[in-house]
């Protein structure tokens, strides 16, 4: 299953959870502890939908949670306060009850603290370590991070985005941030990369950044697709948000085939199926 990788391992780590991600890529499951979601189904605001859903999503081979408490488009201003309500007794409870992995999908340094402190064991920054203490409370926490390239901030539009060249510009930018993070004391395997498909990029941007993932994943570090449901998907065949399984599915064949290793996703049941086809016909090979 291993493509456009150098060869041997590919080792990443989830606090005391060690992975091969060379021999297997990991599915992500998206908990929203929102209400405005841009994928409604995975909306689950109330907690005993969160947790139902998080169940569903365990029982479908989920290898780790991924729970937000803000969308990262525009929407009505969540407060710190607010996002800490939202998500920390949300992981919580999913410490408490499943021995899946969980990962708090946030850019602010003091939720993710807080998330750490309930249990969480990977900090998913889409904003790029914008906030300067986040790195800090990784570290403290012996926390893994996602770093993912977006072009201005979370929650700010970004309708007309212009890069000269969009691979070119998200390597640098994803290299250099791995580099602060390991700068910071966050061992390499503690540290995974996401191009930040559809954060600050057109849909061909995006398009050619999934493309383009073994260049990324040349970059030698775990690299994260999340892809699922995402606009680019919509706009290429005319798909409203509920409509775009398939399309997604294929992104994630895609990306795998690329080097992904961690698949970010609503549809779990589905990637999975993708994921074990893909290493199966692999091993055939």
């Amino acid at each position: 299953m291993r493509h456009h990788l150098a060869e041997g391992p590919l080792p990443f780590a989830l606090g005391p959870h060690a992975y091969d991600l060379a021999t297997r890529a990991l599915v992500m499951g998206i908990l929203n502890r929102t209400r405005d979601s841009f994928y409604p189904p995975a909306a689950t605001y109330d907690l005993d939908d969160f947790l139902r859903r998080a169940e569903a999503l365990v029982g479908a081979g989920a290898d780790l949670l991924d729970v937000g408490g803000v969308k990262a488009g525009p929407g009505d201003e969540v407060s710190e306060a607010e996002e800490l309500e939202r998500v920390v007794p949300a992981i919580e409870a999913l410490v408490a009850r499943f021995s899946v992995p969980v990962s708090v999908d946030t850019w602010r340094a003091g939720v993710a603290e807080a998330a750490f402190a309930a249990g969480a064991w990977l900090g998913n920054d889409i904003s790029g370590f914008a906030d300067a203490r986040y790195l800090e409370v990784a570290v403290a926490a012996g926390a893994s991070v996602v770093a993912t390239h977006i072009r201005l901030a979370p929650r700010v539009p970004d309708p007309d985005p212009h890069y000269d060249d969009v691979t070119g510009t998200v390597v640098a930018f994803l290299a250099e941030r791995r580099d602060r993070a390991l700068a910071a004391g966050i061992a390499p395997e503690r540290v995974v990369l996401d191009a930040g498909l559809d954060l600050g990029k057109s849909t061909a941007q995006s398009l050619t950044l999934l493309r383009d993932s073994p260049v990324l994943a040349a970059l030698g570090s775990p690299l994260l697709l999340s892809a699922s449901n995402k606009t680019f998907l919509g706009d290429l065949f005319g798909l409203t948000v509920t409509e775009r399984r398939e399309a997604s599915l294929a992104a994630v064949a895609l990306g795998v085939l690329g080097g992904c290793r961690i698949l970010r996703v609503h549809d779990v049941t589905g990637t999975v199926r993708v994921r074990d086809a893909l290493a199966a016909l692999e091993g055939a090979r």
